[in-house]
């Protein structure tokens, strides 16, 4: 038994944020770092590249975060089609609880559905007051996250690395503060390939769940952007069979999985006025305009954007990556 008596739960809790802060800040100071996308810079933190303040909500996720066995985790790489996939997991699950003429998405936006890990401030967001199941999104590599995390089941979702390299850019170059120079197309390029951007390298991402999803089939389902624009109603079956909901024949009969896909599709969602006007909050500083989540949805619009050269570039880097994995993005490139 100790002989020292134990500091009250917030005072621990002080305690811990203290050192988490003091760990980040020796962290800063000692991390590969390069130029960032959104950010001045990235740091290099166990093989990933991640901002100040990702980094930091790493280490508090670490040790704050309690996981719940409920609990629906959906991960993929930044600009992989995650506010679609927010939409169609969230209105596959819910799809008892509203009705297709009035639903939850009418009046708020998909982000609303999956609160993201990635930028919550811990110890406040405990997430206590959420009911099972509960939802939550992530842009962390799979072995970045904690154990306690790894354990629920997870959808994971890849697209193509040249739609995610233009769709990315475009992204953050409207979130890049005006006092940091702009973010050519070139030097993104040049990043991209080197695997430095936010959460990458892309490739090693993307292996990560797709590896484990051999290793745990039952608890991690592997989409490809792709085939959910080529069969969405094939994908919808397929999310409410993983996450314990499958479709009865009733519902089968009265064409729910169309409906669904309908409410989801991105030309609804972006034409909804919830979607288009006002700010996305998350965590406690983050604030992106909703409107920016709906550009275009489109596959292959990296065609618009990428030389000949660089397509060839990427290719190459995709299939040298995947190169005995099992994963093939050949259909996709």
């Amino acid at each position: 038994m100790s002989s020292f008596p134990s500091l009250p739960e917030s005072e621990q809790q002080d305690a811990e944020y203290n050192n988490i802060c003091n760990n980040h800040k020796h962290l800063l100071e000692t991390l590969p770092k390069a130029n960032g996308w959104k950010n001045r810079h990235l740091y290099n933190y166990n093989g990933f590249w991640l901002s100040p303040l990702v980094l930091k909500t790493n280490l508090l996720l670490h040790t704050y975060f309690k996981s719940h066995p409920t609990d629906i985790f959906l991960a993929s790489f930044m600009k992989s089609g995650t506010t679609w996939l927010k939409a169609l997991m969230f209105s596959t699950l819910n799809r008892h609880h509203y009705t297709f003429s009035d639903h939850y998405l009418h009046k708020h936006g998909p982000q609303s559905t999956f609160p993201l890990l990635d930028v919550e401030s811990y110890p406040i967001s405990d997430f206590t007051t959420f009911s099972p199941p509960r939802l939550f999104a992530t842009h962390f590599a799979r072995s970045l996250l904690p154990s306690c995390i790894t354990s629920g089941k997870f959808v994971y979702v890849c697209r193509n690395p040249k739609d995610v390299l233009i769709s990315k850019w475009l992204f953050m170059s409207k979130l890049r503060p005006k006092d940091i120079p702009p973010l050519s197309l070139d030097e993104a390029f040049e990043l991209f390939s080197l695997g430095v951007s936010e959460f990458g390298p892309f490739w090693e991402h993307v292996l990560s769940y797709w590896r484990a999803s051999l290793e745990s089939p039952k608890k991690i389902l592997f989409l490809k952007y792709e085939e959910v624009k080529k069969q969405p109603e094939v994908v919808v079956r397929k999310l409410a069979t993983f996450l314990g909901k499958p479709l009865t024949a009733e519902e089968e009969e009265k064409g729910v999985v169309g409906e669904i896909v309908k409410l989801c599709s991105f030309e609804s969602l972006r034409n909804l006025e919830v979607n288009k006007n006002g700010m996305e909050k998350f965590g406690k500083v983050v604030e992106i305009e909703k409107r920016d989540f709906f550009r275009k949805g489109e596959i292959g619009d990296w065609k618009n954007y990428l030389s000949d050269e660089m397509k060839e570039r990427i290719d190459g880097i995709t299939d040298d990556k995947f190169r005995g994995s099992g994963l093939s993005l050949r259909e996709m490139i």
